[in-house]
């Protein structure tokens, strides 16, 4: 749309996109309102809207995924949950345990990281389990468990939902839903994600290209919701050094063709905690909007992943080195006020 094209002229062009069966998704850019167009099958001709009041061009979006493009939204995309600021030049922080094992140890986790300096709390209540006799976490317990962390240290929280059956009461409890690795082309739980009314963390698959990243991405984004966090967490590949190769070149990639704010999670790469803070730096340096990392104050008792998770001293001294790198790639960390 023009610059100064009014709301009732962004009104038309939606019910004229909407009369012809079609899908139409308006949304307000730093400087003018770019309306997408989906639900087509083949080419939809650009006459049909190019001569409407308000509209300045018509453009033919040529990926496979069009709202998620910068074709579409050429601007970053940027949102808040409460203080924590997300997709700017801010680096978001989020830590916490893999799994939530109890109250006390929540908690006890949530203060550490808080103190070092995360703006959200990562845990899990419900856990997807290569093994069906490994621990599959506490489930809604563990939501309440998050929530009243939440409430009491003033961290949002971020937490994972398996299937469509948890979505809702994920939502209710958690500040982010995120989608997991396993999960990344469950298309079923990615509409419904898209419909829940939290914003969404999606990570990449295990053996999924950018492109399929970018389309599950699309999944949530067509159900109207625009606050998707895209995560590189390591992919399958032949090397057996690592538990995953983390793609540091995937982030440089997705920045390119993609508004969204992707972020880098270097415990489910490395696998060992001794390789979390050289991936940390190398995902910064590369572009990343942030960093998911796993902090638990006992590892050697962790229900799951504990070779992978960082000590809170280890956190803290990660925390410092990424605070020296950030300004080199015109990046900061904030440090938000405490709303607990």
């Amino acid at each position: 749309m023009k610059m100064d094209a009014e709301s009732d002229m962004v009104e038309n062009v939606v019910r004229e996109v909407e009369e012809r069966g079609l899908k139409a998704h308006p949304i307000a850019g730093a400087q003018r309102t770019a309306i997408g167009i989906t639900g087509n099958i083949g080419v939809v001709e650009p006459a049909q809207f190019e001569n409407l009041p308000g509209v300045l061009e018509v453009l033919q979006v040529s990926h496979p995924y069009k709202l998620v493009s910068r074709e579409f939204k050429p601007e970053n995309t940027t949102f808040q949950i409460g203080k924590v600021k997300i997709g700017g030049p801010d680096l978001l922080i989020i830590a916490g345990p893999c799994s939530v094992e109890s109250y006390e140890q929540t908690l006890r986790i949530a203060n550490h990281v808080k103190d070092a300096g995360a703006h959200m709390l990562r845990g899990g209540a419900f856990k997807p389990r290569t093994s069906p006799y490994s621990f599959q976490g506490l489930g809604e317990e563990g939501l309440k468990i998050l929530a009243r962390v939440s409430q009491e240290t003033g961290l949002p929280v971020v937490t994972e939902a398996l299937d469509i059956d948890v979505v809702d009461a994920a939502a209710e409890h958690a500040d982010m839903i995120q989608i997991g690795a396993r999960n990344m082309q469950n298309y079923t739980l990615l509409k419904r994600a898209g419909q829940c009314g939290r914003p969404v963390l999606l990570k990449r698959g295990l053996s999924a290209t950018v492109t399929e990243l970018l389309l599950a991405a699309e999944y949530v984004m067509d159900q109207g919701n625009g606050q998707i966090v895209l995560c590189e967490r390591g992919i399958r590949t032949f090397a057996d050094h690592a538990r995953n190769t983390l793609d540091v070149a995937a982030i440089p990639a997705v920045k390119r063709i993609s508004h969204l704010p992707i972020i880098a999670d270097p415990s489910h790469a490395a696998g060992k905690r001794h390789k979390v803070a050289p991936l940390s730096r190398s995902a910064v340096a590369a572009g990343a909007d942030g960093l998911m990392v796993e902090v638990h104050d006992r590892p050697e008792e962790a229900l799951s992943d504990g070779a992978q998770a960082l000590r809170p001293a280890g956190f803290v001294e990660l925390m410092e080195a990424v605070r020296q790198l950030a300004p080199a790639v015109g990046r900061s960390i904030p440090t938000y006020a405490s709303s607990s």
